[in-house]
């Protein structure tokens, strides 16, 4: 907000992503199914699903978002917010599944406005495939077709942090609740 392009520096929030709650039930089984299927292929997959599954993410990737049909995306828009006037830095959001955009969008999007982008994850626990394998992976990708950006993942977490986190939150739901 209030910032002149190209900055050096970003934040990029890499969220997991939600269904949203109006998105036909038959088409998000379908996708559902058809990435299960893709996820544990063990050898060449069958004609015409990868380009169903891709028509799928798309369509759902695309949906319209408000805060009534994917309350997830709407608080992870929020918290982009808060870090943003927190930090002082520009913050991009980019998700895992289910909304637009994606991880290697964003990543683009500040790649083509910022030579150093920061990713960071609300995902706490350390062992999670998006926090630890997925979003790895696409900070790679996103370095061979950037290679002038500069990218630091801000994660894991220490369990210390994470601890003294959730016990602040503990010691306030007492405070408040009596």
């Amino acid at each position: 907000m209030g910032y002149k392009l190209p900055m050096k520096t970003c934040i990029l929030l890499a969220v997991h992503g939600a269904p949203p709650s109006d998105f036909p039930r038959q088409e998000l089984a379908e996708y559902l199914g058809l990435h299960a299927r893709a996820e544990h292929a063990a050898g060449p997959r069958e004609p015409g699903i990868e380009d169903r599954h891709a028509a799928l993410e798309a369509k759902i990737r695309a949906w319209p978002r408000t805060p009534s049909n994917d309350p997830f995306h709407a608080g992870s828009l929020r918290i982009a917010a808060e870090l943003e006037k927190a930090s002082g830095l520009p913050v991009v959001v980019g998700f895992n599944e289910f909304c637009g955009p994606s991880l290697g969008d964003a990543l683009d999007r500040a790649s083509a406005a910022f030579e150093k982008v920061v990713v960071v994850t609300p995902m706490l626990t350390s062992g999670g495939a998006h926090a630890q394998a997925d979003i790895p992976a696409e900070i790679g990708r996103a370095q061979g077709r950037h290679p002038k950006t500069r990218y630091l993942y801000a994660w894991p977490f220490p369990a210390a942090e994470v601890g003294a986190f959730l016990a602040a939150r503990v010691r306030a739901a007492v405070t408040e609740g009596g």
